[in-house]
This record gives C-alpha cells, structure tokens and sequence, in this order.
C-alpha cells in the first residue's frame, strides 16, 4: 500500500528487464538448437553466420544491462525498439537456417506478442507489418537447408524415397515441437509477467485517481471549515466580551450560583473557540499541519486524557502492550483530532466500555479501538474513507471521512471490520519517526 505509483516509465523498465531475461534464454535455446542438429541430427549449417548473429545478440543483451544500471526512464519508443532488433535478429538466424521451411520460423511472433502485451496498439500495428513483412521475405530469400544424410550407417545402403520424406517429416515435426513447447513457456512465464507489471501500474493508477478525488473533498471541506470559522468567530468573540463583563458586574457573594453558570457558559465559548482554531488550522492558517516529536507512550496518554476530558462520562480501557520507551512519532493536531473522532464514534454506539488497544515497536505503531456496538455491513464498510457516509445519528459522517483522509495522508493505513460476536475493531496503523526524521522535527 504504501508503495510508489507505477508510472509508465517504471513499467517500462520492468518490462525491459524481463526482455533481457528472456532474450538470454533465447541465445541459450538458440545454442541448444544449433548443437542438436549439427551433433544430434548430423544436418550441416553453416555455422559462422549463425554464431555470428547470436554473438551480436550477446552484444546487444550486455548493452541491454548496462542501460538498465542508468536511472534515465525507459521509454515505450525504446522497449519497442528493443522488440523490433530483436525480430531483425530472429529474421537473420532464419534467413541462414532455411527460412520459412523451418520449423522454428513461428518464434517470429514473439516479439509481436510481446509487444501486443505491454505496449498501445499503434506499436502492435507496427511490429506486425515488421513480423509479416520478415517472414514474407524468408518465404523468398532464405539458404535452403542442407540434405538430410540418406546412407543408413550399418550397411551403407540408400534409403528408399519413402523412408527418406518420412523422416524429413519426422525431423519437422519434432521441430515444430521444440518449438511450440519453448514458445509456450515463454508465454507462460515472461508474458504473463509483463501482462501482471501492466495490470499492476493500471492498479495504483486507479488509487492515485481515488486519492486525487478524496482530496479534492477534503480541500473543498477544508475550504467549508475555514469559511465557518470565520463567520462564527465575531459571534463567538462577542458572547465571550459579554460573559466576562456579566461576570464582572455579577461578583457578590450571593451571586455565586449564577456566577457557576456564567463560568460554565464560559468555558463552552472557549471549547467552540478552540474548535474553530483547529478547523482554520486544517484549512491552511497558522496552526495547520504542524506536528512535533513526541513519545508513543507520551502521546497515547495524553490522547486518551483529552477524550476523558471532552466525555466524562465515557468509559474506556487501555492496554498499553510496551514497545522501546524511545519510540516516537510525529503528533500533528489533525491526527489528534482523527483519533478522537474515531473514539467518539465508538463511544456513542458501544453498550459496553471502549476498548483501546495499542502495541509498537521502532517503525510502527498499531493501534486497536474496539467497541460493542450494531458493527458495520459490508457495503458500508467498502465505501468507508472513500466518501462522508450520512447517518441518521451523527451527521454526514465527515469527521470519519476526514480520520481516513489524516491517517493516510500520514502515510498510516485505517480498517474497521465487524467483530465476531458484536461491535466493530478499527485498526490503525502509523509510522513511526526513524532517527533521521527524529533529528529534523527536534
């Protein structure tokens, strides 16, 4: 999940190294092929064209690999012209090797297939009038392959016509064999390959789309906050300057039960004030996205003792499973606020106390909030974090949007899944600073 996006330029290096694979099993099978029938079969090639194209194959395999050591993109123009050598060079083993009266002439479709797989279609046009264009040729231009030996060892007498055509057939199809089982596996194994590079880049690119949405909501979200923040401000201000001259005007003693609820009156002001505060710094102000060093221990306590302050009345069990003590992460307030929205939610819907489970070691902090609650049906679960999800009980479910949108953005992952019996498990998991990022948030 937390891998980069695939572009076009990474998949096209990955392809080209599956074609360097590939095209040294082709040079080792193209060996193999000329020992059998020099040794094997006893037909005469002629061997010096033939080694000499496979020694110029090796020559381009090798410059193959130094330019896979150099970080510059590979482009689709260059892997197809990588393609396209290498049908010349299956063109020029034929073209010595009788042609198209070979039997390994199919292996021509190859670099065709291959590049229907993994490059657009303008390419597949174009190595398809190469591939044609080629094996035309060879039906025209080839050097024939020599005679088969028709002397039988044992008593040196001629072969009849019959048995000489039956094993031309036989030598044929045991050919067209090799070849099919070779082609095969190389479909099999190297396409397939490259077909999965091409589904995997299609993949994260239709992640990349879904998070370019989701942050377009958030940015208009952010945009709804700050506008709100700034029209309630003023209002807010202003009962705030009234309260604190009723409190001034109402100071004697027998005016202390009603002092008590001005203070009350008071301190809902300052909690919608610290509010908005946080809504302007999500939405780009002073406050926004900044974050400081802090203990997990540290930290989980001093969540845990905001929530307890903002719902006394709510019961929760903690369960610190340890970890290194020197363990930190990075605390922004939009990731304070995330985790105490998932605490609320869970809260307000367990009939029993919320469970908050939490474990870490020196890269991750996992967390596990558990309540008692109805649980979550799967179709809700699957458009969670993707959309705000209405609800009849508590709103347009933004906040547990926006807790997917922080945890991700800080390169965490969230899950909430049904509990066996009843209620539901969110589990969320951060990073945690290594020494280096340590060192720059000091």
């Amino acid at each position: 999940m937390f891998q980069l996006p695939l572009d076009s330029a990474d998949a096209a290096r990955r392809n080209l190294r599956s074609l360097f694979l590939l095209r040294n099993l082709l040079i080792i099978a193209e060996l193999l092929i000329i020992l059998v029938t020099l040794f094997g079969v006893g037909v005469p090639l002629e061997t010096d064209p033939l080694l000499g194209i496979i020694a110029m194959t090796v020559a381009l395999n090798c410059l193959t690999w130094f330019r896979l050591q150099h970080e510059r993109p590979v482009t689709e123009w260059e892997l197809f012209g990588h393609l396209c050598l290498d049908a010349v060079g299956i063109t020029s083993l034929l073209y010595f090797a009788g042609g198209a009266t070979n039997p390994m002439a199919w292996f021509l479709l190859l670099p065709l297939i291959i590049t229907a797989t993994v490059l657009p279609q303008q390419f597949t046009w174009l190595m398809m009038l190469l591939t044609c264009g080629c094996y035309t040729l060879l039906i025209f231009h080839f050097h024939p392959l020599p005679a088969l030996p028709v002397m039988e060892v044992k008593d040196t007498r001629l072969l009849p016509p019959e048995e000489i055509e039956g094993r031309r057939f036989e030598l044929h199809a045991f050919g067209t064999w090799v070849g099919f089982v070779f082609s095969a596996g190389l479909v099999a194994y190297f396409v397939v390959e490259m077909a999965n590079t091409l589904r995997e880049r299609e993949r994260r690119l239709a992640e990349i789309r879904e998070q370019a949405l989701r942050d377009e909501q958030v940015i208009a979200l952010g945009t709804l906050a700050a506008g709100a923040a700034h029209e309630m401000g003023t209002p807010l201000g202003t009962m705030a300057i009234l309260l604190q001259e009723l409190l001034e005007d109402y100071d004697r003693p027998e005016d202390r039960s009603l002092r008590q609820r001005l203070l009350i009156f008071k301190d809902q002001i300052e909690r919608c004030k610290n509010a908005l505060a946080v809504m302007s710094a999500s939405a780009g102000h002073a406050r926004a996205e900044g974050g400081h060093r802090e203990q997990v221990r540290r930290y989980l306590e001093y969540l845990v003792g905001q929530w307890r302050q903002q719902r006394p009345g709510a019961r929760l069990k903690l369960q610190l499973n340890g970890g290194p003590e020197e363990a930190a992460l990075l605390a922004e307030q939009t990731l304070t606020h995330a985790l105490l929205n998932i605490l609320n939610n869970a809260a307000e819907v367990s009939t029993e106390p919320v469970l908050l489970q939490a474990r870490w070691n020196h890269a991750w902090l996992d967390l596990a909030i558990i309540d008692c609650g109805p649980g979550i049906t799967p179709d809700l679960r699957e458009v969670l974090g993707r959309r705000p999800v209405a609800s009849k009980k508590r709103g347009l479910g933004v906040g547990l949007f926006l807790a997917y949108a922080t945890v991700e953005r800080l390169g965490g992952e969230i899950l909430m899944e049904p509990m066996p019996d009843q209620g539901t498990c969110t589990r969320i998991r951060l990073p945690l600073l290594t020494p280096d990022e340590e060192d720059s948030h000091d």
